[in-house]
């Protein structure tokens, strides 16, 4: 229990990591490794930190498929590197990453590694000594949980060997005017200055206990099956373009496509069109901007997301919707986005697109 810092999510705990480790280890000309495929709490941090420091902020690529392309960040690693910051599971693409294979190579040149959990944590075991990662973070409600409430796990000796970022209550043993006789608190409570989010963090335990219940192998099992069967259901449409590697590569549940069919229909469309048949999608970039200027899609892409409440069922009858929702919004019919308007009306607003 003392390698877990509460915090008020995965965006805070990564910006713990990089306010508190960070400026303590990141000097003039080190270099911190992340991927073009990161939701931005997993790669802003690192940019401010290595303006701070004059540190150069490296970008693993991604191919074809969708996939990390390991070769690539093997490549970028030196004796210069102190961090590889890298998500789990990607939120647009869908790919499972190579933890292993990362923390390896990096560990082998003495950098260490921080993962981003926040798609994996509900969807698949696990277990921090296997993965060898020395920093992981999850938000409570992408776990089933409540907002404002995440965590950092990190490895105790690391965890005691960083200074306080926040300061205030419950950080401290002893304060005093003279502040070289200020002293802190030992870890976790170092990191938990002030009120702690009581009331989230015991959802959040519910949450895990939740799940725990159910069973993490029987849950990446269950999700596993909806996966193929989504990636096979909406493979059927035409002129829909799929993003990320297909099932036999291994992906999330999770699915981020666009129209192809050369009309303009922009993702907003979609996502507006399907709502009205009761389907809660997501439109825009999803907070990862560079994987969707890679792509060449300036309006981000439709996201359908599953979880263990789902079935079958609920994809068949999205499919169907999805299909006569494309046939109607290629027609030219129904609410559709203006880019040269993009708030011409409630479906095209800075927020779907964000």
């Amino acid at each position: 229990p003392e390698e877990v810092v509460f915090t008020s999510g995965a965006t805070d705990a990564i910006n713990l990591v990089a306010q508190s480790w960070g400026i303590a280890n990141i000097e003039l000309g080190d270099e911190i490794i992340t991927t073009a495929m990161e939701h931005h709490s997993n790669m802003v941090p690192w940019q401010l930190l290595a303006k701070r420091c004059g540190a150069v902020v490296k970008y693993v690529r991604f191919g074809s498929t969708g996939e990390l392309d390991l070769q690539h960040f093997k490549s970028l690693l030196t004796p210069l590197t102190k961090l590889v910051a890298v998500t789990h599971i990607s939120n647009t693409l869908g790919c499972i990453n190579p933890v292993s294979a990362i923390v390896d190579a990096a560990h082998r040149i003495g950098a260490l590694v921080l993962l981003d959990a926040c798609q994996s944590a509900p969807h698949l075991k696990l277990d921090v000594a296997s993965l060898g990662v020395d920093f992981l973070v999850a938000s409570g409600h992408k776990m089933y949980g409540p907002t404002g409430v995440g965590f950092l796990w990190a490895r105790r000796e690391v965890l005691e060997g960083m200074p306080p970022w926040k300061g205030g209550g419950e950080m401290i043993k002893e304060v005093s005017l003279d502040a070289e006789k200020t002293t802190f608190a030992d870890i976790p409570a170092r990191f938990e200055a002030g009120t702690p989010p009581i009331a989230q963090a015991i959802g959040m335990g519910a949450a895990c206990e939740y799940l725990m219940s159910i069973g993490m192998e029987r849950i990446e099992a269950y999700e596993r099956h909806l996966a193929n069967y989504l990636w096979q259901a909406l493979s059927e449409i035409e002129d829909l373009q799929l993003y990320g590697p297909p099932p036999s590569r291994g992906r999330a549940a999770l699915l981020s496509f666009n129209d192809a069919s050369g009309e303009e229909v922009y993702p907003v469309d979609i996502a507006v069109a399907v709502g009205e048949d009761g389907f809660c999608i997501r439109a825009g970039r999803h907070c990862a901007h560079p994987v969707h200027q890679a792509l060449g899609k300036r309006f981000g892409s439709a996201r359908v997301s599953l979880g263990i409440y789902n079935t079958t069922d609920d994809i068949d009858r999205f499919a169907r919707s999805l299909r006569e929702n494309l046939e109607m919004l290629r027609d030219g019919e129904g609410c559709t986005f203006d880019p040269e308007d993009p708030d011409a009306c409630f479906c095209s607003s800075d927020r779907a697109r964000s």
